[in-house]
């Protein structure tokens, strides 16, 4: 249930009849207006609203263009006020933020990375715009700062920020100070001057006071607007006021209190009732004011004390939303539970009744919270629980939930239930479990029937089925196979015939415990089912989104060309649904993204990525977004940059919960593979160490995943070629981690258990219809005879690779990322007489080989153009012939060559800087320089520039 901005607080404040005109004060802000900020800070009652209503005024009237934005404490999360920020820059530029609905459902929210978006299209306008957040210490805080300084650093010059608080916001405003973008106007150029208060208290007010006693209070406020305003309706009917003047003293605090508490002593008993009871509301109408009051004429009384002057501000042009000065609301307050405390709760219920029965159920929630009402408040969370299930708005509940007691989760099971799926969102998976069981003990106790407490609730009905769906997520993400596809079966069984949304998960995960399980063809047929139950559920973001995954399961069956088509479909049908399926859409790309990238097809694949990170880059924490780096890892390798592809797998890592997707190419071994290319085998050494894959030294061996027993075979590949023995190197290794010596020993043949487990492997894989697995287990099998000298077996497992691979067609990189070895078998196939579209097509993956550089993989580290090591530390130990730079790496160098700055460069790449530093080191360190300087000269001199 998406967070609506209330429409009243973006509209610019009305201003006031008899308002004083203040030149210097407009002279302020319009020369300030044309910075990076315009801050207006300044305790309450100064005036700072008013002022910029009166230059936003004369603003608007030249052709300026604004968006106004009121703050106050709901804003205070991130996602709320950005929220409410783009909805302020919505109403002079509609097109802005138009994804902002599904930004608003990550958790957390990815505020820099939504921001980019924001920024990147204020930049597209070229006119000047005006933002004005107006009470912004009510929204400021920690996270809410960090987004404010990203977006003022980055703003584009013709838009500025204005921003109005009574503190001085968490913001650099030294740093802005110093380079002269920053304008500030604070309480000493806010107070009223002499000439004004008398000017105000005089002429506006009505009073008819001497100098000297305009001096006085002039002197005891300090020009504090507030204060006199106060004073003024104090002084309202007086017989004697030179009495009150001469007794006008204290501090800011007690002078607030004794003014108030005159202006609420002198309003007739209706007014001073209707004050204190309205005061609990943040904003108002008349017929909520009734509703709450239990009175009539709310709209009414508003427009009296509007023209009393009694502290009421009008939110929109039709005087119908009004709200009272923050200070004044917060004394009503106070008086209201000192007074009439047990009267509070009655207010706050009466407020919530008000908001439900117009559907807006956050405010709802929230005033039945501050009732201290949390049984009315879980029931209205309840009722609302299948919308934001429906519609992924999980980030509402979340915050609802952060405002109930733990007593009352406890004491509902929907709400039980679903807090223990947001904590299985966030990988807390130990407090899943407990959840879940303290759910059934809640609905174990409750009568049956009408006679329960949850007779209404349409998502109680459904709560056996979802705990036993949550149960085979958090079996799948504990790697227990078996009890997901118990679980889900338990599911099935318990959903309802018509309860589609609880079957296509139910399905979801069997279909999941079957690919993991290796068995495709299970697999296919029920996660087909369960996309189809998606659909006829309404939920077309998991719908689309889980297409995705079939189509990879589609992958593993050796079917390229109808995954290309199932997602290409799918993409068609939710591109008609426009921004509501934004995250789906980017899903399917991303699965596009891949699919192009294993073909060759690397600008294709580059403009998928790019699609997907339209919606990633501003939302980049929903469960899928570790795969979008995965992707961007790939594409980055297959182009040769594997210092990149690194960092891309290093932000995927965090990202990724195993709850929602099976770890079946697990990112440590997609690392160990890139470890290996690089010829970096201790590393990738220490990663078989930490899964146990090094102490197997039988065939007999059950590796548990199949991408890691595979990504071994290449490391034990690599090793040989090195010319070391893999039981000298595991004794090496053991206990030491990366400073231990690495002993050479004289090549030996490959073990032969390597054979055996790739033949047990390919059983495995023909037996469960894993025709994408028996390609790659063909083509390492072939690597491995080729490595024992059995060049006969060598040529057969590769020919059959290639036919399968020929068959299946978009294996490409499979075969280019194995390097210079592979290049040889490719040379041989391409010449050998047999089937032709076996020879053509090694051809074909020759010349692609050549056209794309290889850059990345051009002889696999030590397996290129020698087999010796030097004898040295495990970490600094290099096989000769890698310090060759990878495209990106002779990219960056040849700009380090032309005299720009690091972030100039940077921003030539369309690279962070930090990913530009990363680059440099890996260029210093092949090149063995330690500056810029040194690097440049040494690569002239290698022919490299």
């Amino acid at each position: 249930m998406a967070r609506e901005v209330v429409a009243s607080k973006l509209r610019r404040p009305r201003l006031r009849p008899g308002l004083i005109t203040r030149p210097r004060l407009n002279a302020l802000m319009r020369s300030g207006t044309e910075l990076r900020l315009m801050l207006v800070s300044a305790p309450a009652g100064f005036g700072k609203t008013t002022l910029m209503a009166e230059w936003l005024e004369h603003a608007a009237g030249h052709g300026g263009r604004i968006a106004w934005l009121s703050l106050d404490a709901s804003d205070s999360e991130p996602e709320a006020f950005w929220g409410a920020v783009v909805a302020a820059l919505q109403t002079v530029l509609p097109g802005i933020g138009s994804t902002a609905a599904e930004l608003l459902q990550a958790f957390p929210y990815p505020t820099e990375l939504a921001l980019t978006a924001v920024l990147n299209g204020l930049t597209a306008d070229p006119h000047e715009l005006w933002l004005v957040l107006d009470d912004y210490h009510a929204a400021d805080g920690y996270e809410v700062g960090r987004g404010m300084a990203f977006l003022l650093e980055h703003l584009p010059p013709q838009v500025h920020v204005v921003i109005s608080t009574r503190a001085d916001p968490l913001l650099p405003l030294p740093r802005w100070r110093v380079r002269g973008e920053l304008a500030e106007i604070r309480a000493a150029e806010l107070r009223f001057t002499p000439s004004e208060v008398s000017t105000y208290l005089n002429d506006v007010a009505g009073q008819d006071l001497a100098p000297a006693q305009i001096a006085v209070l002039e002197q005891r406020t300090e020009g504090w607007i507030a204060a006199l305003q106060m004073a003024a309706l104090s002084l309202q009917g007086r017989t004697d006021p030179a009495a009150f003047i001469a007794r006008f003293a204290g501090d800011d605090s007690f002078i607030l209190d004794y003014l108030v508490e005159e202006v609420l002593v002198c309003q007739p008993q209706p007014v001073r009732d209707f004050l204190l009871e309205t005061a609990v509301l943040e904003r108002f109408t008349g017929a909520l004011c009734d509703a709450v009051t239990g009175r009539a004429g709310g709209s009414g009384m508003l427009l009296a004390l509007e023209r009393a002057n009694l502290f009421l501000v009008p939110l929109d042009g039709h005087r119908e939303w009004h709200r009272y000065h923050q200070l004044f609301a917060d004394v009503l307050r106070a008086r209201l539970l000192n007074e009439r405390p047990g009267l509070v709760p009655l207010l706050h219920q009466r407020a919530s009744h008000w908001f439900q029965d117009r559907e807006l159920m956050d405010e709802a929630v929230r005033h039945a919270v501050s009732a201290q009402d949390f049984g009315r408040a879980s029931h209205l969370m309840e009722l609302a629980v299948p919308a934001i299930r429906r519609n992924r708005q999980d980030s509402v509940m979340r915050d609802w939930l952060k405002l109930l007691p733990e007593s009352a989760i406890r004491s509902s099971p929907v709400l039980g239930v679903f807090d223990a799926y947001m904590l299985m969102s966030t990988g807390e998976l130990d407090g899943v479990e407990p959840r879940l069981q303290e759910a059934e003990r809640v609905m174990a106790a409750a009568p049956p029937g009408p006679a329960s407490p949850w007779a209404g609730i349409e998502e109680f009905a459904t709560i056996p089925a979802t705990i036993a769906i949550y149960r085979a997520s958090l079996a799948q993400a504990r790697g227990d196979v078996a009890g997901t596809a118990a679980h889900a079966r338990q599911a099935l069984e318990l959903a309802g015939s018509a309860d589609h949304l609880a079957r296509g998960a139910a399905n979801g995960f069997l279909g999941l415990a079957a690919w993991v399980d290796g068995d495709v063809h299970a697999a296919l047929q029920t996660f087909g089912r369960a996309v189809a139950d998606l659909h006829a559920a309404g939920n077309l973001v998991d719908a689309f989104g889980s297409t995705a995954l079939l189509a990879d399961m589609w992958l593993a069956a050796g079917r390229p060309v109808t995954a290309r088509r199932l997602l290409e479909d799918a993409l068609a049908r939710a591109g008609e649904l426009g921004g509501s399926v934004a995250r789906a859409t980017a899903e399917l790309h991303v699965g596009l993204g891949e699919i192009d990238c294993e073909a060759g097809e690397l600008d294709a694949a580059a403009r998928h990525l790019a699609a997907a990170g339209d919606f990633y880059e501003r939302a980049p924490t929903v469960e899928s977004s570790y795969r979008w780096f995965v992707a961007r890892a790939l594409l980055a390798s297959a182009s040769g940059d594997e210092g990149l592809a690194l960092d891309f797998l290093n932000q995927a890592g965090p990202l990724y919960h195993r709850g929602f997707f099976p770890e079946v190419r697990p990112l440590a071994a997609m690392k160990a593979r890139i470890w290996i290319r690089q010829g970096e085998l201790p590393q990738a050494a220490a990663w078989a160490r930490s899964r146990g894959l090094l102490a197997a030294g039988d065939a007999n061996h059950l590796y548990e995943c199949e991408y890691d027993a595979l990504t071994l075979v290449r490391l034990l590949l690599a090793l040989h070629r090195a010319g070391l023995a893999r039981a000298g190197l595991a004794r090496t290794v053991a206990g030491t981690g990366s400073t231990a010596q690495l002993h050479l020993q004289p090549a030996k043949p490959l073990d032969p258990s390597v054979e055996t487990l790739l033949e047990r492997l390919l059983q495995t894989a023909e037996a469960s219809g894993r025709a994408g697995s028996t390609v790659e287990i063909r083509l390492l099998a072939a690597l491995v005879h080729d490595a024992q000298g059995h060049q006969g077996l060598a040529r057969e497992s590769f020919a059959s690779a290639l036919a399968e691979a020929a068959e299946s067609e978009g294996r490409v990189r499979l075969f280019l990322d194995e390097g210079t070895p592979m290049q040889a078998l490719l040379r041989e196939a391409s010449h050998a007489s047999g089937p032709g579209h076996t020879s053509r097509r090694a051809s074909r993956l020759l010349s692609l080989a050549h056209s794309q550089g290889n850059a990345a993989h051009p002889g696999h580290g030590p397996a290129s153009d020698t087999q010796t090591m030097a004898t040295g530390s495990l970490g600094t130990a290099k096989p000769a012939g890698t310090e060759t730079l990878s495209t990106r790496e002779l990219h960056v160098l040849r700009l380090l060559g032309g005299g720009l700055s690091g972030p100039a460069i940077a921003g030539e790449l369309f690279i962070s800087y930090n990913t530009l530093r990363t680059h440099t080191k890996h260029i210093f360190t092949k090149l063995g320089v330690n500056d810029r300087r040194a690097a440049v000269r040494t690569a002239r001199e290698r022919g490299l520039l």
